[in-house]
């Protein structure tokens, strides 16, 4: 008989009463409740997670910013409750610490007291960071803890990049101020550079006017100078013609006593030579050297009179203009340094009353001129003078001889008498005028004197005066050359600062609002997710669904021998025994498989890219199960299904079917390899969900061949078991 008809006469059984059936009814159902009900309790726990009743409290206490309330906690407040993330429930602190104690709220989240006031405070100098603060609980469930920290990171994330907003808002505004301020800014110290520019040309002009100040101020010094080497002069001059007229009016007043003298003596000689002819001879003999002695003096001081008469004038024109012109420097001098109305300060005083004597010294010399400057007088004087000198000469000359000339003399003693008298009169005037010289000349020379002390001073303040003018003149070039530079400087600052404006932005509301955007949450999450899976069920079905297949292959041969007892009686071979066996087993997964499959994909709604596939794939996972499973049952008897539980448990653990197997033990990694489920989970994922098929073709044929090897292992089982053994009949353990 072959393996197909003992595996349908092995079905057959169950279909002799109610009891057979229901059992085979359960075990076609068994993997779909196992595997369904454990997809359907998971398909999309995130997707319910406002099911979940979470604890909300919100202490903030709000701050003021710039004249404006700002309730941050207000706003997570209600961004959460709008987000139905969980079953959000606002309470109080005291409720909510009791709810999550008694499981009453899974988890709460709380707003603290000053969290406006620190989201606020990254607009000033002191920022701080506000913290929402989460309490869970894991006695309530550990799972939701963890999900709550996903989540609550999410709402840190949007609550930061939300008062990041804010504070960058408040940057961009700032740039705004800041470019208007900037603006003003360059436009003053545009002004400030015309202002500058002008200062510039008035510093120019301070600067030329300077230049011809420091030269009529070295003019003016040059110009003192002179007066005071003039006034020196004048003094030296009119004290010389002081004295010259001093020694004048001494020669006029011995000339008016010498000629007054000759006079007398002349008449007393006339009235002699014409009253005693005839004693004159011996009187003059015996008084011949005393008349030639009085004559030498006549003619001496007539002779120095004479010489003073020729210096005179000149002297008195000289001093008239030295006079004169330093009167007149003096004057202009006044008048530039004290204005025409005398200033209360010394040096200004003290010019006056100088200018004033100046003044008084010219009119005298001037008087002197005029007087030495009659000429009849002059001439008068000068040709008595003349006459006298050559009589007084002639007497002095012929004095030892007058008795020999006596006779010829009496004549001109009487010309002479009556010259002398003319000479007396003329001395006598002479002596006067001197005298009035010798005074003039004095109080000249005091002025002359007056005038050379003060042009000294004049010119030593006039240094002073011509070095500040110099030392402002050179001032006014550094500054000249300051504001040359400052021109240039403000210049540059003003383009500098319209250079500035244009760099700085100037943000609309709209910019503003796109740029904060983007620099509170600068990295967005460009997610792609390749062959995505839609929920969490569909992520999970690569796993459930084999484990569901080994399941029902297990709990199949604890109902239906893992070697057929016909095959076995009949004694036909050990591959006919082992592949009637494991056909019935097969046949019943593959009725499990559709109907597992089509409660999912019609009931739970799963998506598989490729279900025909999936399908095919799942009917090869069913057979090497049921190879695997035959094989432990039939080789170590019920001691196997102990074994076949071990391996599913080896199987979940290493398959790698919730986290990666990398996150695993090493023991686990070692063995994941080895073990079909390996290549059954990552098969599926790519035929459920899509991808690359290398992962398929490989598990086909690992699961092929494990199939074969425990066929082949089954098959060995079997020959054994033709042969009928005392520990066959009477097992160790029995399940």
């Amino acid at each position: 008989m072959r393996s197909p008809r003992l595996a349908a006469l092995e079905l057959k059984r169950f279909g002799r009463g109610k009891l057979p059936m229901a059992a085979l009814i359960a075990l076609l159902l068994l993997p779909l409740l196992y595997g369904a009900l454990y997809l359907c309790s998971f398909w999309d726990p995130y997707g319910r997670l406002d099911k979940i009743p979470v604890a909300l409290v919100n202490e903030d206490t709000g701050a003021e910013v710039k004249g404006k309330k700002v309730a941050a906690g207000d706003s997570i407040v209600d961004g959460l409750r709008d987000s139905h993330t969980f079953d959000w429930h606002r309470v109080s602190a005291q409720e909510a610490d009791r709810g999550v104690e008694d499981g009453s709220y899974y988890l709460s989240l709380t707003v603290p007291r000053d969290f406006s006031k620190r989201i606020a405070s990254s607009g000033g100098d002191h920022p701080e960071t506000g913290a929402l603060q989460v309490r869970t609980n894991d006695a309530n469930n550990y799972i939701v803890g963890q999900i709550s920290r996903t989540v609550f990171s999410e709402v840190r994330s949007a609550a930061s990049a939300k008062s990041s907003r804010s504070f960058y808002d408040n940057i961009f505004v700032s740039f705004s101020t800041l470019h208007d301020k900037t603006q003003e800014a360059a436009d003053g110290a545009g002004k400030l550079k015309d202002g500058i520019g002008q200062a510039q040309d008035g510093t120019g002009k301070l600067k030329d006017g300077l230049g011809t100040a420091k030269n009529g101020s070295g003019t003016l010094a040059d110009g003192l100078k002179d007066l005071d080497a003039g006034a020196g002069r004048l003094s030296t001059g009119t004290a010389e013609l002081a004295r010259g007229a001093t020694a004048a009016s001494r020669g006029a007043d011995q000339l008016a006593g010498g000629s007054g003298q000759v006079a007398q003596g002349t008449q007393q000689l006339a009235d002699k030579v014409n009253g005693v002819a005839a004693e004159v001879g011996p009187f003059v003999r015996a008084h011949g050297k005393e008349i030639g002695r009085v004559a030498r003096v006549v003619a001496d001081g007539a002779q120095a009179v004479r010489e003073n008469l020729d210096k005179l004038p000149r002297a008195a024109d000289a001093g008239a203009r030295l006079s004169r012109g330093m009167s007149d420097h003096l004057a202009a001098f006044y008048r530039q340094r004290c204005g025409d109305a005398a200033r209360p300060d010394a040096s200004c005083a003290e010019l006056k009353q100088l200018k004033e004597e100046a003044a008084r010294a010219a009119a005298k010399a001037e008087e002197i001129s005029g007087y030495v400057h009659d000429q009849k007088n002059l001439d008068r004087l000068a040709r008595d003078l003349d006459s006298l000198h050559r009589l007084a000469d002639e007497l002095a000359r012929r004095g030892p001889h007058l008795g020999a000339d006596l006779d010829a003399a009496v004549k001109k003693i009487n010309q002479l008498n009556a010259g002398a008298h003319q000479v007396s009169a003329g001395a006598g005037k002479l002596a006067a005028g001197t005298g009035k010289l010798a005074d003039g000349a004095g109080q000249a020379a005091d002025g002359a004197r007056k005038l050379h002390d003060g042009a000294g001073r004049a010119s030593s303040g006039a240094d002073a005066l011509d070095q500040g003018v110099g030392k402002l003149k050179d001032g006014a070039q550094t500054l000249y050359s300051g504001m040359y530079k400052l021109s240039d400087g403000s210049q540059k600052l003003a383009g500098g600062l319209h250079d500035g404006v244009r760099q700085i932005p100037d943000y609309d509301k709209h910019d503003r609002d796109a740029r904060t955007r983007v620099m509170s949450d600068p990295v967005q999450l460009a997610s792609e997710a390749t062959h995505r899976a839609p929920n969490y069920g569909t992520g999970f079905a690569p796993y459930f669904i084999p484990l569901s297949l080994w399941v029902g292959a297990m709990v199949a041969y604890m109902l239906i021998p893992p070697l057929n007892r016909r095959a076995l009686a009949m004694g036909a071979g050990a591959w006919r025994i082992a592949v009637s066996g494991w056909l019935p087993v097969f046949a019943l997964g593959v009725l499990q498989t559709a109907a597992l499959m089509t409660v999912l994909r019609f009931g739970l709604g799963l998506h598989m890219e490729r279900p025909a596939g999936t399908v095919g794939f799942l009917l090869l996972a069913t057979a090497c199960f049921a190879a695997i499973v035959q094989w432990l049952n039939a080789r170590f008897g019920p001691a196997g299904r102990i074994l076949v539980l071990a391996l599913l448990m080896l199987q979940l653990t290493s398959a790698g079917g919730t986290y990666p197997v990398q996150t695993s033990p090493g023991f686990f990694n070692a063995i994941h390899p080895f073990l079909p489920m390996t290549y059954i989970v990552e098969g599926l994922r790519r035929l459920i969900t899509g991808g690359e098929l290398t992962p398929v073709w490989q598990g086909s044929v690992v699961l092929l061949a494990f199939t074969a090897a425990a066929l082949a292992l089954t098959a060995w089982a079997a020959r054994g078991k033709q042969v009928v053994r005392l520990k066959d009949l009477h097992p160790e353990l029995s399940l």
